[in-house]
C-alpha cells in the first residue's frame, strides 16, 4: 500500500475537496459533510472525525466518526461511516488502514468502543469488528447489520 492515512482535522485546507469526494460516493447533500468537517476542526472534539487515504494527490479512500450513522439505536455510538475505497485501490489494505487509523485515534481521544453498521457478512471480522445485532436504519425497509469494535 503505498497511499497516506491523513486526519482531516489536520489538513484543512483539502476539506472541501474531501466533502465533494465522499458527497459524489454516498449522494448525502454536500453541506452535511462540509458541516460534519468544520464541527470536527472546533476545539478539539471527539466526534466527528474524518480520515482520507491519499495516494499522490489523490484521494482514494475515506471514512467519518460520527455519532449515529441514521439507525435507530442511538445508544451505540459513535459511528464509523461513509467507508469508501475506489474500486481500483480495493483489496490493498487501504480500508484496513483506514479502520486501524481510525480506531487508533479514537482510543486516544478516549473513546474504546466504536459501532458501524453494513451489509457485509465478514469483511470488517478480518479488522477485529464482531457482529453485535440488527438495527433499523432510517426510512429503510430492512433491518441491517450492526457492528462493534473494542479498542
Amino acid at each position: 500500500m503505498s497511499c497516506e492515512i491523513i486526519r482531516l482535522i489536520d489538513h484543512p485546507e483539502i476539506r472541501e475537496r474531501a466533502a465533494r469526494w465522499f458527497h459524489e460516493k454516498w449522494d448525502v447533500p454536500l453541506e452535511a459533510y462540509i458541516k460534519s468537517m468544520e464541527e470536527c476542526s472546533g476545539e478539539r472534539k471527539s466526534v466527528p472525525q474524518w480520515y482520507i487515504a491519499i495516494e499522490g494527490n489523490r484521494i482514494i479512500g475515506g471514512l467519518g466518526v460520527i455519532e449515529n450513522d441514521f439507525h435507530d439505536r442511538k445508544d451505540l455510538a459513535p459511528n464509523v461511516c461513509a467507508v469508501y475505497v475506489e474500486e481500483d485501490r480495493r483489496c490493498g489494505g487501504v480500508a484496513g488502514a483506514l479502520l486501524k487509523g481510525a480506531c487508533a485515534d479514537m482510543k486516544d481521544r478516549g473513546i474504546d468502543r466504536l459501532y458501524l453498521i453494513t451489509g457485509h457478512t465478514s469483511f470488517y471480522e478480518r479488522y477485529g469488528w464482531e457482529f453485535l445485532c440488527m438495527v433499523q436504519g432510517d426510512g429503510e425497509p430492512h433491518r441491517t447489520r450492526m457492528y462493534l469494535h473494542r479498542s
